[in-house]
């Protein structure tokens, strides 16, 4: 089932977003203490390798849709990839009449915080989206949580817009997975 765009943009529409709260990240900070909070301790950064299948650099925009915890910290991590143009928090994966903070919060509605990341693929490819996605904006490891942030609508999620994006997706998680680049297996899921 194709993700429900209208969702993620309604929202983005009506939030008000945190501009410059992370401008000064960088790809080797951890994921973990990206969310350190104190009951969470920082680890070392992850370094994991660029993705063995990658799309073809072209012209124009694409889209990609990533969910992995609060949508508001891995906005703020895509908004500074140099070659993404916007990136829109909202809820993809429910349906558009429960795209609303209360009732996503109860977990029964089938919605991830989502962000909706435009780019330029002669810039950036989706499969570097994917290196940062996996390497920064969350911990591809935890199943239903983030930090302290915890229920489905926190999952680590990749919406794939097209086949090509999901067979990059699944070949780069299976890419990491069997170079052991984290200490627990990636639990993200693929929804289509």
């Amino acid at each position: 089932r194709r993700p429900d765009m209208t969702a993620i943009r309604q929202q983005g529409r009506s939030s008000t977003f945190a501009k410059g709260a992370l401008a000064a990240l960088i790809l080797t900070v951890a994921a973990a203490a990206f969310w350190q909070t104190p009951a969470v301790s920082a680890e070392d950064a992850v370094v994991i390798p660029p993705p063995a299948v990658d799309e073809k650099a072209a012209s124009g925009s694409e889209t990609a849709i990533f969910a992995g915890g609060c949508f508001w910290g891995v906005q703020g991590v895509f908004q500074h990839v140099k070659g993404v143009t916007k990136a829109i928090s909202g809820y993809t994966g429910g349906e558009k009449d429960t795209a609303v903070y209360e009732m996503v919060g109860t977990s029964r509605t089938g919605h991830a915080e989502s962000v909706e990341i435009t780019y330029n693929p002669s810039e950036v490819t989706y499969g570097q989206l994917l290196q940062v996605y996996f390497s920064v904006a969350h911990n591809p490891t935890q199943l239903n949580y983030q930090g302290p942030d915890s229920g489905t609508q926190y999952r680590s999620t990749i919406f794939a817009e097209n086949g090509e994006q999901q067979k990059i997706a699944q070949s780069y998680i299976a890419q990491l997975d069997q170079a052991k680049v984290f200490a627990k297996p990636i639990v993200t899921t693929l929804e289509t």
